[in-house]
């Protein structure tokens, strides 16, 4: 599995936000999106990121996740 989390923390810049979002043409679907709040753990847990927003669908799986690069 890709690493979304270390992908879209990559293209950004320090002090701005994005969302991380599933995306269905790389082949992400919602059930397998749920291991990227993991890697947005771990990324918090180094000091790079900062957890914005988590959004979930009424099931309780997560669709989106904002963060905020810190480093």
């Amino acid at each position: 599995m890709r690493d979304i989390a270390r992908e879209v923390y990559e293209k950004m810049k320090v002090g701005s936000s994005a969302w991380i979002k599933p995306i269905a043409a790389k082949g992400d679907t919602i059930p397998s999106f749920q291991a990227v709040h993991e890697q947005v753990q771990q990324l918090k847990e180094e000091g790079l990121i900062n957890i914005s927003t988590i959004k979930r669908q009424q099931d309780g799986l997560i669709d989106s996740i904002r963060i905020q690069r810190l480093a």
